[in-house]
């Protein structure tokens, strides 16, 4: 399912966590769990991964993680003060010191000239330190490639927090 280079990429950075004691939590919503699948793909990724929230319902996000209905109302499930409170709301939720999020568009349907298929807001959070959230505009490329080049920009994002 995943290539070789993206378990490569998932190996590194869960060895890269384990060095440093730090478990994940996952918290996604147009991935549909695919991050967390790509982590625990890895042998010994249960010393890691603490759990993964799939929140795919604006009712998971606001029940799960707790993001607040009037950002839901506000700005819409994929914007970025959602994918900053999914993330802040994961790490609320768990036992882990860092967090990836995402919310986003994988279309073929549900975009918008605001929102068009393919965008896509990530979030790596640590317990101790400030959120980044990236946007990235995959454009209409078909439902798998937006799924797997997020799981891909996750992975690296949340490396670049270690």
């Amino acid at each position: 399912m995943f290539s070789d280079a993206l378990l490569t990429e998932a190996r590194d950075l869960l060895a890269a966590a384990a060095s440093k004691d730090m478990q994940i939590v996952t918290a996604e919503s147009c991935t549909g769990g695919l991050i967390a699948a790509l982590l625990t793909e890895i042998p010994g990724s249960s010393e890691v991964v603490d759990r993964g929230f799939v929140t795919y319902s604006n009712e998971a996000k606001q029940d799960l993680l707790g993001v607040p209905s009037d950002l839901l109302e506000t700005h819409g499930a994929v914007s970025e003060p959602v994918c900053r409170a999914m993330a802040l709301g994961a790490l609320k939720n768990s036992h882990a010191e860092l967090c990836v999020a995402v919310t986003g568009i994988a279309g073929p349907g549900g975009g918008s000239p605001e929102k068009p298929v393919g965008l896509v807001y990530i979030a790596a959070a640590r317990r101790a330190g400030d959120v980044i959230v990236r946007k990235y505009r995959f454009g209409d490329i078909g439902r798998d490639k937006v799924r797997l080049g997020t799981v891909e920009k996750a992975v690296q994002l949340l490396r670049g927090c270690l």
